[in-house]
């Protein structure tokens, strides 16, 4: 029997999310929305 590859969500189900880590108004986050990258 082969194994079935996991959907993306499945894998990240017990590992917070980048996004809910950062806190959205430090400086730095700030300052990267102000580059031209």
């Amino acid at each position: 029997m082969k194994h079935r590859p996991r959907p993306p969500e499945q894998n990240d189900l017990f590992r917070p999310r980048l996004v809910d880590m950062i806190d959205m108004r430090h400086e730095l986050v700030t300052l990267a929305a102000l580059i031209d990258w």
